[in-house]
């Protein structure tokens, strides 16, 4: 098996993984209520489910 010759710095090492970083989700904004939500997820907004602009499910009351 091949091994390195040297060994790599701390410094070194740390440069090649700066490309590898952590990026914030993306954002979208529901068209009908105005809400921010992750895009494809369905998302929850005064007891009715919502995706694509459109209501999907409405909560049940609990009584």
């Amino acid at each position: 098996m091949a091994h390195p010759k040297r060994k790599i710095s701390k410094t070194r090492r740390d440069k090649r993984r700066t490309h590898y970083k952590a990026e914030l989700p993306t954002v979208a904004v529901c068209p009908t209520t105005g809400q921010p939500h992750l895009y494809h997820r369905a998302h929850w907004y005064e007891g009715k489910l919502y995706y694509k602009g459109k209501v999907v499910m409405e909560k049940e009351s609990m009584l």
